[in-house]
């Protein structure tokens, strides 16, 4: 097994034991907190989410990995001046959190913000170390160390919403998260030199950490005004009806996406070391991505009812809307885990902040205005400022990877026809469902198997370029069951196939 495919199923075993962490605390805490409680929440995670990543970025994850020839002088430089930087940006943070409370009418923000700033002198020692070990392929380690902390985070959230912390049990389960992650990764580092201040060569890390970091921020920004637009126009339930929805619609992203994206930045900066063709890599890529991701948004979008109730609860019937037009406005972007990397690979991080200055703030506005009329309003508004930014993002990586349109369809129209089947397939089960024909858990379930049935019909029929990683899948299964049966049935499997 090559070390990208190690990787990647390091990455997936952790990636999906998080996820099963998270449909439990999920559905858990739904029930716990009501919509506003999870709103305040929302806010304070929001506004200490821009300030932590702007600030980590300086020194972060993304020098240390691009970085040609790193020494320890070099980590211990980016370490110093990510710790300095969140230190400052946390205290200054919890002396604004009065202000925060008053500006959002809610005092419970202080409070929530007082609490969370521990964050910001814990994780700069996490982001160092993971950055190493991500940057030398050891994601075993790094899959370790997440679930240490994803399962800290969920125990603790959840038994303190039990006792009754109220939004405040999220927030704690944060820090306690990232103190058992922290405390895993330096047990198993023998040398922790890293961690000694220095200065050294502070402006190569200060160079690559303003474009890094400018990205950072305004994407973290943009990411957290939906939350801020409506906590200060409407009201936190509204914040937490949003930010359900987005959970929701973001499944796919813990499924696949945050299963490759640590795995992206290093393999794409080694391939275009080794003078892979950029293009085609990037190409190949998106055609991959979309027949998983579009499918899976369409699918979301037409069971988002029975999803919603079995899993969040009656409760929360009121997200269903925005989950359906979330997944289609979240249809744009299925490149958007791959453009800061190869933007990075060919040396051009630049663009990718100008590529943010011009599609962000435009959209922005438009989410502001959003505000005003709903939150619905606000979800509707994903429609038209989705697509914008994948539109500029993919241009400017076209500008260096020479794309033209014809590239970007030719690499995509199999995803197309692969999605509308498996999703017409499934839509049949949601009005059986909603008439009571079948019941709500009986129904998801064989709408995703009616769907996983049309999804691989079309992967074959079209020819997908999927196909190949689904056959070897497919072998790797029969392997497995060949084994636990006995050599018997392996003359039969061979010569089928050998038939075909």
């Amino acid at each position: 097994m090559s070390t990208v495919q190690r990787s990647i199923l390091f990455s997936a075993v952790e990636r999906y034991a998080s996820l099963l962490l998270f449909l439990v605390s999920t559905a858990v805490l739904s029930r716990l907190l009501t919509p506003k409680e999870f709103g305040i929440y929302a806010v304070v995670g929001a506004v200490t989410s821009v300030v932590a990543g702007s600030s980590q970025e300086f020194g972060g994850a993304n020098y240390l990995i691009q970085k040609a020839s790193l020494s320890e002088e070099n980590v211990r430089t980016a370490f110093t001046i990510t710790f300095g930087l969140s230190v400052a940006i946390g205290a200054a943070l919890y002396l604004l959190g009065g202000v925060l409370g008053t500006l959002f009418g809610e005092d419970a923000l202080k409070a929530g913000i007082s609490v969370a700033v521990l964050n910001f002198v814990v994780t700069p020692f996490s982001m160092t170390m993971v950055a190493l070990l991500r940057r030398n392929m050891q994601f075993g380690e790094i899959a370790a160390s997440n679930l240490a902390g994803n399962f800290a985070t969920v125990v603790a959230s959840i038994a303190l919403a039990a006792m009754g912390y109220s939004y405040l049990a999220p927030i704690w389960g944060m820090i306690v998260g990232s103190v058992a992650q922290t405390a895993y990764l330096i047990a198993r580092r023998d040398d922790v030199r890293i961690f000694i201040p220095s200065l050294a060569g502070y402006l190569d890390v200060v160079r690559f950490g303003l474009y890094s970091s400018g990205v950072v921020l305004i994407n973290l920004v943009y990411n957290s005004a939906p939350q801020v637009f409506l906590a200060r126009v409407l009201d936190f339930a509204a914040v937490g009806l949003y930010s359900r929805a987005t959970n929701v619609t973001q499944v796919f992203d813990k499924l696949v996406i945050q299963v490759i994206s640590p795995v992206i930045m290093p393999a794409v900066c080694a391939q275009t070391n080794a003078g892979g063709d950029l293009k085609r890599i990037y190409l190949h890529a998106i055609s991959l991505l979309t027949a998983l991701q579009w499918p899976f948004l369409i699918l979301m979008a037409v069971m988002a009812k029975p999803i919603i109730s079995v899993w969040l609860g009656q409760s929360w019937l009121e997200v269903v809307p925005l989950v359906r037009v979330l997944c289609l406005a979240y249809l744009s972007l299925f490149a958007a885990c791959l453009t800061y990397p190869v933007l990075v690979a060919v040396g051009s991080v630049r663009d990718a902040l100008i590529s943010s200055l011009i599609s962000l703030p435009p959209s922005l506005l438009l989410i502001f205005g959003a505000s005003f009329f709903g939150v619905e309003a606000v979800a509707a508004s994903t429609l038209v400022t989705l697509p914008f930014q994948a539109a500029v993002a993919i241009y400017f990586v076209g500008r260096h990877l020479d794309l033209r349109l014809t590239d970007i369809v030719r690499a995509t129209w199999k995803s197309g026809i692969v999605a509308l089947c498996s999703g017409a397939s499934a839509a049949i089960w949601a009005p059986l469902i909603d008439y009571g024909v079948i019941g709500s858990v009986a129904g998801i379930f064989a709408a995703f198997a009616v769907a996983a049935g049309a999804w691989l019909a079309a992967v074959i029929v079209v020819q997908h370029p999927l196909l190949p990683f689904v056959r070897t899948a497919a072998d790797r299964v029969l392997l497995s069951a060949w084994r636990l049966k006995g050599p018997v049935a392996v003359p039969a499997v061979r010569s089928d196939r050998d038939a075909c």
